[in-house]
């Protein structure tokens, strides 16, 4: 007589399944932490789906929106490294005792207008994430709650608009870089 077979829906398969895409994504990670969050979250996601009953391969199922998670994470740690490498740039302006002769007040006049051109130039959710961030100093979670929407959403809105405003003004310039 043949051993039926398990019911791929069983939480003893899910524990297989959880200690699998866990090894999987703890493999494609620098952050055990980060590997056990998209984890959970790869559950969440299945238990919030509506059509489990019609897949016929859950673990497959389970690897492709582990991977769909892993895609996302990869994204969203480019994101911030683009923000906080534009930061440092930022940052990293000396400041001069220059500022009393008139030329360098007229040069940096001149910039603010640039300034002002390119910020125009941005969507208006992205210029609201970006001025909310640099000029009012809040956190990416304090623009996310006011804005309504994700912390996601802010970090990529802050690294676009930051993007697009320093190759504008590169362009402005020329090959001239910013010292």
């Amino acid at each position: 007589m043949s051993r039926p077979k398990p019911d791929p829906s069983s939480a003893d398969a899910f524990r297989g399944f959880y200690t699998d895409i866990l090894y999987f994504l703890r493999k494609r990670t620098d952050n055990a932490s980060d590997a056990a969050d998209m984890t959970q979250d790869v559950f969440t996601q299945w238990l919030d789906y509506r059509d489990r009953a019609k897949v016929e391969q859950p673990r497959a199922f389970l690897f492709q929106m582990a991977r769909n998670l892993l895609r996302d994470h990869w994204r969203k740690q480019k994101v911030r490294q683009t923000v906080h490498h534009d930061q440092a740039d930022l940052d990293a302006e000396p400041v001069t005792d220059e500022q009393n002769d008139p030329m360098v007040a007229a040069h940096r006049l001149q910039r603010l207008e640039q300034l002002k051109e390119v910020l125009a130039e941005l969507s208006p959710r992205r210029r609201e994430a970006l001025m909310l961030h640099r000029f009012e100093g809040l956190s990416q979670a304090q623009i996310a709650e006011r804005m309504g929407i994700s912390t996601s959403m802010v970090e990529k809105h802050i690294a676009f608009a930051l993007l697009h405003c320093k190759r504008r003004l590169q362009n402005d310039h020329g090959t001239e870089q910013p010292q």
